[in-house]
């Protein structure tokens, strides 16, 4: 009996110190765990910029026709395809640079909601990759294509950006770096390692030339300016910053 009375305020003591534990507050955590390299670091992003001459140029070609019944819109359509892509190739464009862009039907109707004929809309979509010859070929379509004939636009390209994106790619690192030291720099610290790295998509802006049908004519009769073409990358770096000084 002696014994168990000894014992039980040494038992109470330790469950009121279990309770008092129990209720403190948590402490709070950090952002990053302890040792995690992203503690002490900067991120920045970076853009590079770089221009080209286009080498190719994607004419957006069409045909409308309307007729009273909706076979011979399509017969006038088909014909009036045909014959524009009878003449690209014979233009010098190849069939792999060819390709049927849509194919649309719709009604005509009068101020009573009748149907009065139907019109056949059918896009060509044609890449032209030599360029002192563009004017020829749009013209030489465009008129095979008789009155039907529809240049609802042009956009200039280079067929291999690699060599340019890369260049733009330097650049944007170039940018970025800069950009990490200054901020160090004016934090009394200095960049270390590089611990991620992430590209932005997108980059390449072709050059688009839009015109209505009543202009395709006189367009394609001018000499073709291709301009320059920008390309740009953009990317997100994260630096270590390099170890404060022992005091």
């Amino acid at each position: 009996m002696n014994a168990l009375r000894r014992t039980t305020p040494v038992l109470a003591v330790l469950a009121t110190f279990a309770t008092l534990v129990s209720a403190r507050p948590a402490a709070a955590t950090t952002p990053f765990p302890p040792g995690d390299p992203l503690r002490d670091s900067v991120q920045v992003t970076g853009t590079g910029e770089v221009f080209g001459e286009p080498d190719t140029l994607t004419a957006d070609f069409a045909v409308e026709t309307t007729a009273a019944t909706v076979g011979e819109a399509l017969d006038s359509a088909g014909t009036a395809a045909t014959r524009m892509r009878d003449a690209l190739v014979r233009a010098g464009i190849a069939r792999a640079d060819l390709q049927t862009s849509n194919v649309g039907i719709s009604s005509r109707t009068d101020d009573k909601q009748q149907i009065t004929g139907y019109t056949v809309n059918q896009g060509l979509t044609a890449k032209i990759r030599k360029l002192p010859r563009a004017g020829a070929v749009l013209s030489a379509a465009i008129a095979a294509g008789g009155d039907a004939a529809r240049l609802n636009g042009v956009s200039f390209a280079i067929e291999d950006n690699t060599a340019l994106l890369a260049e733009a790619r330097k650049k944007a690192f170039a940018d970025a770096r800069t950009k990490a030291v200054l901020y160090a720099r004016e934090a009394d610290r200095q960049v270390g390692r590089v611990v991620t790295v992430t590209e932005a998509s997108g980059g390449y802006y072709p050059v688009p030339v839009a015109m209505d049908s009543m202009a395709a004519a006189a367009y394609a009769r001018v000499p073709i300016e291709p301009g320059r073409q920008r390309l740009t990358a953009t990317v997100t770096v994260t630096w270590v910053l390099a170890p404060l000084p022992a005091p």
